[in-house]
């Protein structure tokens, strides 16, 4: 089974190659918001537990997130291995999900850090307006309306949520950074971890991403 991690910072495009990769790679693309959800959803026993946290509005557990990925592993699907999208967050996690991994003689095989300057990703992620009517979203930098201020889906005005503005945006950001650090500390001391490029557009990250993977493979992808 070969386990690859995809980290980057909020912005980086870690959602969106993770998907690409999982198409060009034929391995199933695991983001623990939607495993969390769909555990929740179909009632499974760590569905259940997990459940109680959430209905608190508190972080499910750290060896309870990584018990309900080892029940992911064990699905027909992930024989071969998974991408795995949005754990571990913390280095805390990381060393919970060593540990779980270890127990059935396995390891993380590569970690892909996607990284992109601060200053692009608070452009990035400052540039996303929503229209009014529908939700309907757009970027500035990515996925810019047809006339400034107006969606191009139903013609309502373009808006931009508190949360999406430039200074809010860089003190989140400030606040994620530092455990995404700790995390990249943590499996480059391993010797896993491997820095791609985020800029550019998503072919060439990809691109760069599969060389990654191909290089350590020891073969091309």
């Amino acid at each position: 089974m070969r386990i690859i991690v995809l980290l980057g910072a909020p912005g980086a495009g870690k959602g969106t190659q993770a998907a690409v990769l999982a198409g060009r790679l034929g391995l199933p693309h695991v983001a623990t918001g939607d495993l969390f959800r769909a555990a929740v959803r179909e009632g499974t026993p760590l569905g259940v537990e997990a459940q109680r946290y959430m209905a608190r509005g508190e972080l499910v557990p750290d060896r309870l997130a990584a018990r309900l990925l080892m029940e992911r592993l064990d699905q027909p699907d992930a024989t071969g291995g998974v991408i795995l999208d949005g754990f571990p967050r913390t280095r805390a996690q990381a060393e919970v999900l060593d540990g779980e991994l270890g127990t059935r003689g396995g390891a993380i095989d590569l970690v892909l850090l996607i990284e992109v300057p601060v200053e692009e990703l608070v452009e990035r992620m400052s540039g996303r307006w929503i229209c009014r009517l529908e939700g309907h979203v757009f970027n500035v930098t990515t996925n810019a309306p047809s006339r400034p201020g107006i969606c191009d889906v139903d013609g309502s005005e373009l808006i931009q949520r508190d949360d999406d503005r430039p200074a809010v945006v860089r003190a989140r950001l400030d606040q994620q950074l530092g455990a995404l650090g700790e995390v990249v500390d943590h499996y480059t001391t391993r010797g896993v971890l491997r820095t791609v490029d985020g800029r550019g557009d998503i072919a060439a990250v990809t691109e760069r991403l599969l060389d990654a993977v191909g290089t350590v493979a020891g073969r091309g992808v």
